[in-house]
């Protein structure tokens, strides 16, 4: 097990993050999970910082966003093409979308991570929050129960998705 620490704290920095006001604390020690399980990246075109430092050969036009709006491939392993000797290449300068990048999101929302990404489903069934008061126990309760909801509502939303917009219902 992992500790993923006070659920309350996480929420309202997941919250935030969610929001583009900061980036996710996520333990992530020597895991690289969200790194080597195939998954396109996507740039805004406001992240000149990011843009600047992934050559353009790597980039590709987001299926369904504005002109503008990239997608950052993967390489034959699966494995992010920024990723080099086990670390991020441009760390500093990541995409947004790897700054608010949680796994735990999945532990927090009862939601589990997409098949096709086993790294990252094993990484969040091994997270554990603690809960300093039953409210807050309460409130994780409504979050896993609104996931089932858009499940429901939504059977062809991806797990992320899912995990997301539980944690936006939920106040």
């Amino acid at each position: 097990m992992l500790a993923a620490g006070d659920f309350s704290s996480w929420l309202t920095d997941m919250r935030g993050a969610l929001r583009g006001e900061r980036a996710a604390d996520v333990p992530c020690g020597e895991c690289t999970a969200c790194c080597t399980s195939s998954q396109f990246v996507h740039i805004e075109p406001d992240e000149t910082e990011t843009l600047a430092r992934i050559p353009t050969a790597l980039l590709f036009p987001a299926p369904r966003l504005p002109h503008g709006h990239l997608v950052l491939g993967y390489a034959a392993r699966g494995h992010c093409p920024m990723l080099v000797d086990g670390a991020c290449s441009i760390y500093e300068h990541r995409p947004r979308t790897c700054r608010t990048y949680d796994c735990r999101i999945f532990e927090a929302t009862g939601v589990a991570a997409d098949g096709d990404r086993p790294l990252i489903a094993e990484r969040a069934r091994r997270w554990r929050f603690t809960f300093a008061t039953p409210a807050q126990r309460d409130q994780s309760d409504q979050i896993r129960a609104a996931a089932v909801t858009i499940r429901e509502r939504e059977p062809s939303a991806s797990a992320a998705e899912i995990a997301v917009r539980a944690v936006d219902a939920v106040l």
